[in-house]
């Protein structure tokens, strides 16, 4: 640049400017070592790199868009729904107590009977509703219908046909069938029907808008079934495969009625107040034996199993 700059003041010395005379001379100047000038470049930032990390968390940039003057919209976090069947049981039926017990003869099985009557108002017309979009709709064909759902529901869970299993029950009652059930065997069979199955509870909710509707119906059956349920070591938890018991249940169907393509699928179970509570779930615990060495055998040795103490709780 030094250099350029004195052979630009040599050549205005040689031209007639009167001005730029003898300049050049104070210019003409020679150094023993090379002469460094420095030049500033473009001025560039260091900024370390934990400071950008503190400065660009959500917080950070909130509190400089609040001093800046910035109106921030409020975030809203709300649950996701799924409008193709609704969150639970509208109006669930209440079961009479002493159902399946009790003779339609005795003067308690007449009660429930003249109590279901005066119940069944309102389930004439959400019936009703039902068959002006369903014109198929039959309270006789139906229930048979929901019990052959309810079986091949209960074969896809125990095959473990996750995609048969959620054309055949909605989205509200599929994780209440499948939880609990990993690293475990079940084996369910549906043996025969004691009594036939009859639609005895009908509601039409909406959801969302008043003409979005969905058929709720509720299904009893008397049948009597077998199951067991293993662990992943093969040892039954509960129930057992030969001994087949009655059971008394009601069945939630439900259909998106509004749908054109939609179909009765099983949505949940009505247990009520008065049954009996479940078995308890047989834990198995290992019991440390006898350390044997390369030729024995348990057998050969009649070790003795030791029975567990018996022990007072206390709450």
């Amino acid at each position: 640049m030094a250099a350029s700059i004195c052979r630009t003041l040599k050549y205005l010395n040689q031209t007639t400017c009167p001005n730029f005379k003898g300049v050049a001379s104070f210019l003409d100047v020679h150094f023993s070592q090379p002469v460094v000038i420095p030049v500033r470049t473009k001025r560039r930032f260091f900024i370390s790199p934990s400071k950008i990390n503190n400065e660009m968390t959500p917080s950070n940039q909130q509190k400089k868009a609040r001093a800046a003057g910035v109106i921030l919209k409020q975030e809203y976090f709300e649950r996701s729904i799924n409008i193709s069947c609704t969150a639970g049981i509208v109006d669930p039926y209440i079961p009479p107590e002493g159902d399946a017990r009790l003779s339609s003869l005795s003067k308690e099985g007449l009660k429930q009977r003249t109590e279901q009557l005066r119940q069944s108002a309102a389930s004439q017309l959400a019936i009703r509703k039902i068959k002006d979009h369903d014109s198929e709709f039959s309270t006789k064909e139906f229930a048979v219908r929901a019990q052959e759902i309810f079986i091949e529901a209960h074969l896809a869970l125990t095959q473990f046909n996750k995609e048969k299993l959620h054309s055949l029950v909605t989205e509200r009652c599929y994780p209440e069938m499948v939880r609990g059930n990993r690293f475990k065997t079940l084996r369910w069979s549906f043996i025969e029907s004691l009594e036939p199955p009859r639609l005895v509870h009908a509601r039409c909710p909406d959801m969302i808008s008043k003409g979005n509707l969905y058929g709720q119906v509720t299904i009893r059956m008397h049948s009597r079934q077998t199951l067991a349920v293993y662990d992943r070591f093969g040892r039954l938890m509960l129930g057992n495969e030969e001994e087949p018991r009655d059971v008394l249940e009601y069945l939630v169907m439900e259909r998106h009625l509004v749908n054109p393509y939609g179909c009765w699928r099983l949505h949940g179970k009505i247990v009520p107040a008065w049954a009996p509570p479940k078995d308890p779930i047989i834990k198995t615990v290992m019991i440390p034996g006898p350390k044997l060495k390369p030729h024995e055998e348990f057998e050969s040795l009649n070790y003795e199993v030791p029975k567990p103490k018996a022990v007072q709780w206390h709450k």
